[in-house]
């Protein structure tokens, strides 16, 4: 059998990790940290012990919430685990992965994260539909074909026509009016 890596967090709004500490004694090394909601999706010492663990270690918590933020942070955590066959004990929810039931039980949250996952995917690419139906367009703009490219450069050389101007017609930036000019003359030289 590996060692007992324990896992304990608090948010700094005045929790303690004390209770957490002392029902992680028995681990033969232990993670903490206070976090904030807001910087919670960093957790290094989370990082660190997950780096720790080798296989036939037991990773161990007092909550799932203290491990996680979601089912599916979860379910990314126990991939995690699963990949290098660390078992997982949850104190207080009798999670153990070093039984039979406990690896069920376990399986079981990791398919509800699969699911939440895909519903979360299904979700994003209906909304994205919906916006192309709208008239949304994704992804950078088209660029400027061959023939548009030659008038930009006629319209550049021409006397009385603004470069401010010449952006806004094709619908680019000054910068990039520049550029396409240069890269112009840089190509009919060569």
């Amino acid at each position: 059998m590996g060692m007992k890596v324990g896992y304990a967090r608090v948010s700094t709004t005045g929790q303690k990790l004390d209770v957490q500490m002392d029902r992680l004694a028995d681990c033969d090394r232990i993670y903490h940290e206070k976090m904030s909601a807001s910087s919670a999706h960093t957790r290094p010492e989370l990082q660190k012990a997950l780096d720790f663990v080798r296989e036939e270690d037991i990773f161990i918590v007092t909550k799932l919430d203290r491990l996680a933020r979601s089912i599916v942070d979860l379910s990314e955590i126990v991939k995690k685990l699963q990949k290098k066959n660390v078992d997982l004990v949850v104190l207080d929810q009798g999670i153990d992965t070093t039984t039979i039931y406990g690896r069920l039980q376990f399986n079981i949250l990791a398919a509800i994260g699969e699911f939440e996952r895909e519903l979360i995917r299904e979700r994003s690419l209906e909304g994205r539909m919906k916006a192309l139906q709208r008239g949304v367009k994704f992804g950078a703009r088209p660029k400027l074909s061959a023939q548009v490219i030659k008038e930009l450069v006629r319209d550049f050389e021409a006397p009385g026509c603004s470069k401010s101007e010449i952006a806004e017609h094709y619908g680019i930036s000054r910068a990039s009016v520049y550029r396409l000019y240069l890269l112009n003359r840089q190509q009919q030289a060569s």
